[in-house]
């Protein structure tokens, strides 16, 4: 079981209810069975890595990597390094795609969802090339590297300072602090680096490297401008909120802020792409969705702008933003969200805080 801190970095969805009204969905409830591959466009096939959890499943993609009939293939995000997902990888391997070769793993982001196979695939196929942004590589390397039997003191402070009790506190620190590493296969000492607005060439197709944040630093999303495919993992999911979390590595950050300006870059895209998500279906809607999101996350610091009206701790939050209750499985994922919403109220001079005996108390600016 992961550590709840673990567990709220790596999680996908948010708390924060949504809305998926004015998309459409050109496959209907049509969606890949398990061991198939459901073509999307030509040379683009959809795929889902079944794993545990709520979501049951990350999308992945099989994109032609090579001349025609060159069984070159580049695989775009491969579920968690657990029996479940590798079990799948290989019905397909030995399957639908058997006589191919994946000649580059491509992931957009450090989730382990999204990265857990990425080691084990380019192994497999005689070290093929990992494609990544820096700091999603970086920052997978450092976390399964930073392995401990114990939880680090800054992240009990943080704990604290959000208004956890000892008991959530001693709950938390069961699982000791290595959990990340368990999640995704052994990674290679080497990757290759892609860049926003870098274009990449992949079986002949020219996509632009489109870089978001907020859900994660610098999370990859990949457009092909001449058929109006969007491969958007995480960033722009049609169901969900991803998750935007405030974490103890970097405390002083402003993942929300960061999440909002993402909304507004991707606002430049054209609306009629067809936007492939890391999961639930593919959906027309793009600009409708980024509407959606946006306005979600501005009218939850309305409301708990509101709610600063007293002194509260991050815990004392959970109701602004949420609508089920938080208990020891999601109180990790839910302070990181709250602590977002938090911070970006600071940072726009509509909040302020005071420390109290390691306890951090926000009250309206």
């Amino acid at each position: 079981m992961a550590t709840h801190f673990q567990r709220g970095l790596i999680g996908d969805e948010s708390l924060v209810p949504t809305s998926a009204a004015g998309l459409t969905f050109p496959f209907g409830d049509r969606a890949p069975q398990p061991g198939e591959l459901l073509t999307i466009a030509p040379g683009i096939r959809w795929w889902r890595v079944p794993m545990s959890g709520p979501l049951k499943h990350v999308n992945g993609l099989i994109l032609d990597d090579g001349a025609d009939g060159s069984g070159e293939l580049l695989a775009i995000d491969t579920g968690t390094a657990s029996p479940r997902s590798t079990e799948a990888w290989r019905t397909i391997l030995d399957g639908p795609l058997a006589g191919q070769r994946i000649a580059r793993i491509l992931c957009t982001h450090m989730h382990p969802d999204h990265i857990g196979l990425a080691g084990w695939l380019s192994r497999r196929f005689g070290d093929a090339p990992i494609l990544m942004t820096r700091t999603e590589w970086l920052m997978a390397r450092m976390l399964s590297a930073d392995a401990r039997p114990e939880v680090p003191e800054e992240q009990v402070a943080f704990w604290r300072a959000a208004g956890w009790d000892d008991a959530q506190i001693a709950e938390a620190a069961k699982g000791g602090f290595a959990q990340f590493g368990k999640m995704i296969a052994p990674l290679p000492l080497g990757y290759t680096r892609i860049r926003d607005g870098e274009m990449l060439s992949i079986g002949g197709t020219a996509w632009r490297v489109v870089v978001g944040s907020g859900h994660s630093p610098e999370h990859a999303c990949l457009l092909d401008e001449q058929r109006r495919i969007l491969i958007a993992g995480d960033q722009v999911l049609p169901r969900i909120s991803s998750n935007v979390s405030l974490h103890a590595n970097e405390p002083g950050g402003d993942p929300l802020g960061d999440w909002l300006a993402s909304i507004e870059r991707f606002r430049a895209l054209p609306d009629d792409l067809l936007v492939l998500p890391g999961h639930g279906d593919p959906f027309y809607g793009l600009h409708a969705r980024l509407d959606a999101l946006e306005r979600e996350h501005l009218d939850r610091l309305d409301a708990l702008e509101a709610h600063l009206a007293t002194p509260r701790r991050a815990v004392d939050c959970f109701g602004q933003l949420f609508r089920r209750p938080i208990g020891p499985d999601v109180i990790g994922m839910a302070t990181g969200e709250t602590l977002a919403h938090l911070r970006r109220l600071e940072l726009s001079g509509r909040a302020v805080h005071a420390m109290r005996d390691g306890v951090r108390w926000y009250s309206r600016a």
